[in-house]
């Protein structure tokens, strides 16, 4: 018997322009599995996988984390937010991530998804698009809680170590952004200085309603899996509780031993005990769904 094999194909989808005029695009990737000599009849549930802050699709467990769901049986998207600072390498796009918002990538996902439903994604003959899932990472967690309640195609949401407010920062930062027009997080791993621009303020003020993750939360009544390391950030553990109560009819989950990556680091070593944890409980709250 033929053991299953992983196609893997690239897309690249326009994203609109910057006000200079620039282009802007979201790369992607596409996993599926298929057998050597024929491909399956059936269409595989799609699971869309937005990365967070600082995040991009070939980050740490993102490649490995496609893969591992693909080989489960599902179409797995994932893809750079157009404005997430990377074209090639590693933050090699700052002037981007400075201008990057919330509503873009609530754009940049939406672009994704249109495009997935009308069949233009690479392999987009595998998709089931009756059974769209979405699972996001951090910001990209929130994120997917704000795009999930506007889009009904989103039939069920996980989120790893998601975020509870759209504003990521401290009063102290905000104040310098708003002064300044700029303020500057620092990355720790490839020792840069990265812009936050006021646009990211301005956004935020314009979609306060909107952009409240745990009011958007509680109005979801599709199936979520929310998944938090109890040795992530103080803020972030806060948040999760914030999104427990708040919304008390979803599911929460605590990953023991899970820090914001769950252990995982870039470049990708190995899987660790919190990520296996992480997969095991997502595919099982989505293989449910699929039996349902």
């Amino acid at each position: 018997m033929n053991q299953p094999s992983i196609i893997h194909e690239t897309f690249q989808l326009e994203a609109g322009h910057l006000s200079s005029g620039e282009p802007l695009r979201i790369r992607g990737d596409v996993r599926t599995v298929t057998q050597e000599e024929e491909r399956s009849a059936v269409r595989k549930p799609v699971l869309l996988i937005s990365h967070g802050f600082k995040g991009f699709k070939d980050w740490g467990f993102f490649p490995y984390i496609a893969s591992r769901f693909a080989e489960a049986g599902y179409y797995t998207v994932t893809y750079n937010f157009s404005c997430n600072g990377v074209n090639e390498s590693d933050f090699d796009e700052l002037d981007k991530f400075g201008l990057n918002t919330f509503s873009r990538e609530q754009q940049d996902l939406d672009i994704v998804l249109k495009t997935l439903l009308e069949q233009r994604l690479p392999l987009s003959s595998e998709a089931d698009t009756e059974r769209i899932y979405l699972l996001g990472h951090s910001r990209g967690g929130g994120g997917g809680i704000i795009f999930a309640a506007e889009h009904p195609e989103i039939k069920a949401l996980v989120t790893w170590n998601g975020s509870a407010y759209a504003d990521l920062f401290d009063e102290a930062f905000k104040a310098q952004v708003l002064e300044h027009g700029v303020g500057y997080v620092a990355n720790a791993r490839t020792k840069q200085e990265m812009p936050i621009r006021a646009a990211f303020y301005d956004d935020l003020e314009a979609n306060g309603h909107r952009f409240d993750i745990v009011h958007r939360l509680a109005e979801l009544s599709i199936p979520v899996l929310q998944l938090q390391g109890d040795q992530d950030s103080p803020r972030l553990r806060e948040g999760f509780e914030a999104l427990r109560i708040g919304a008390p009819r979803h599911k929460p989950t605590i990953i023991e031993g899970g820090n914001h990556t769950f252990g995982a680091v870039h470049p990708f070593q190995s899987t660790t005990p919190p990520l296996g944890e992480a997969l095991r409980v997502t595919l099982q709250f989505l293989n449910d769904l699929n039996q349902k």
